[in-house]
C-alpha cells in the first residue's frame, strides 16, 4: 500500500453515509478536504474527536472545506452517533 501523503490527491473511493447514501471523494472534487479516521462509533477518544471537528466545523467550512469523518461502523451505528452528538 502506498503512503498518502498530506496535499496529495485523494484516490477515489465510495462509503455509504450516516443515511445509507452513497458518497463518492475523489480528486474531482474540487475543494479542499479534511478526512479523518476514527476507529469505532461512540468510543471515548472517537467521541472527542469527532466532537471537536463538530465544535471547529465553521472553521474548517469558511475555508472551503469539506470534512469527512470514517470508520468501519455500519449504517445504523453512524446514525446513532450522528444524532446523539449532534454531528
Amino acid at each position: 500500500m502506498t503512503k498518502i501523503e498530506v496535499g496529495s490527491s485523494v484516490p477515489t473511493f465510495t462509503l455509504k453515509d450516516q443515511n445509507g447514501n452513497l458518497v463518492t471523494v475523489d480528486a474531482k472534487i474540487n475543494q479542499p478536504m479534511v478526512i479523518y479516521f476514527y476507529p469505532k462509533d461512540d468510543t471515548p477518544g472517537c467521541i472527542k474527536e469527532a466532537c471537536k471537528f463538530r465544535d471547529d466545523f465553521e472553521k474548517f467550512t469558511d475555508l472551503g472545506a469539506l470534512v469527512i469523518g470514517i470508520s468501519g461502523d455500519n449504517v445504523a451505528s453512524h446514525k446513532k452517533f450522528e444524532e446523539k452528538y449532534k454531528l
